[in-house]
């Protein structure tokens, strides 16, 4: 197991005894917004209004030990803490970049807020950290439900991003086009009776997992080990508000309008396809074809690109790491 898995996964085994390891030993739930789940850097915190409400925006800043004067922001996807970014913040550090992970509204450290979430809120709130930081411009990279709050903020900010790099993401489709509209209350519903060991086979699935479970086993503590807090009803609205998020704004029409260079990184095996199971039969062979949606849209940008790893799934970054770091580093400085 690498190391900084070795790290999260001796940090994440605080569970709740619903949620008791092999050895049965009582653990503490964490927080809703994980508190006790341990990051591999020091996590700050950032004041935000959204939707009315004082929120705060939860982040790593990690400054390289020799700067080469950029920087480079990372959003995370849905069902994954930024703590999961480990070994691409070293990666990047290590090439001399400056490291920005924050963890969205709603996700993560961060503040869970009672109403709807929309992608530019996510983005206001993404280039408001960066003026606090004073940071004028920057390189993305962006993973899943991060890759379409990276389009939005392509879109809505482009004199403040360099590069876009779009690692496995979700959103190349309109899945309003396959999937008809589920009421809240039902994914709710639906949410709150997954058990872990259905969760785990739901990554395995739907992400085409190939990692050992133990590499997979943080993810589960960081989602079901804050069911024992009494805060958990309002952690559930707020997932299942990003999952409404995806399917309400979507982002596949905006993407072909990029017009900084772009870079996506696809897993041959990645056919996530949000809503999938939703849909009507017949459709559900014609979604989550995100390899040759990649290719399609790339070829219809201006400056764009798109990379097919064999044999990866979903999790690029943590299942092809070389050459992951090889096509980032390379098209960063070009």
């Amino acid at each position: 197991m690498p190391d900084f898995l070795k790290m999260l996964f001796a940090a994440a085994v605080v569970t709740t005894p619903s949620f008791a390891l092999a050895d049965g030993a009582p653990r503490e739930p964490y927080g809703i917004n994980l508190e006790g789940y341990a990051y591999p850097y020091p996590v700050q915190s950032f004041a935000v209004v959204s939707g009315g409400e004082q929120l705060t925006m939860a982040y790593m800043d990690v400054v390289p030990a020799q700067p080469n004067g950029r920087t480079v922001v990372l959003l995370h996807g849905r069902n994954f803490p930024s703590s999961y970014w480990a070994p691409v913040i070293r990666m990047l550090s290590d090439a001399g970049y400056r490291v920005v992970a924050p963890d969205q509204v709603g996700f993560g450290k961060s503040s869970k807020p009672s109403g709807d979430l929309h992608f530019d809120d996510l983005a206001r709130n993404t280039i408001a950290l960066l003026d606090k930081l004073g940071i004028a411009r920057a390189d993305v990279v962006a993973h899943s439900l991060g890759g379409m709050l990276g389009v939005r903020i392509a879109r809505a900010y482009p004199d403040r991003v360099d590069h876009l790099v779009l690692t496995a993401p979700i959103g190349l489709e309109d899945y309003r086009l396959y999937v008809p509209p589920t009421p809240t209350d039902k994914i709710v519903a639906s949410e709150d009776k997954l058990t872990a060991d259905g969760y785990r086979k739901q990554l395995e699935t739907n992400y085409a997992l190939k990692l050992p479970p133990e590499q997979v086993t943080p993810f589960i503590d960081a989602r079901f080990n804050i069911k024992g807090s009494p805060d958990y009803p309002r952690w559930l609205r707020s997932f299942v508000a990003s999952a409404q998020l995806i399917y309400r704004e979507p982002v596949a029409h905006e993407i072909p309008l990029i017009t900084r260079p772009t870079l996506f990184i696809m897993g041959a095996d990645d056919h996530n396809a949000p809503g999938k199971p939703s849909a009507p039969e017949p459709l559900r062979a014609r979604m989550g074809q995100n390899a040759e949606l990649a290719r399609k849209l790339a070829a219809e940008m201006p400056s764009a690109r798109a990379e097919v790893l064999p044999n990866t799934g979903h999790l690029v970054f943590l299942e092809a790491p070389d050459r992951y770091r090889e096509l980032v580093l390379d098209f960063l400085a070009k």
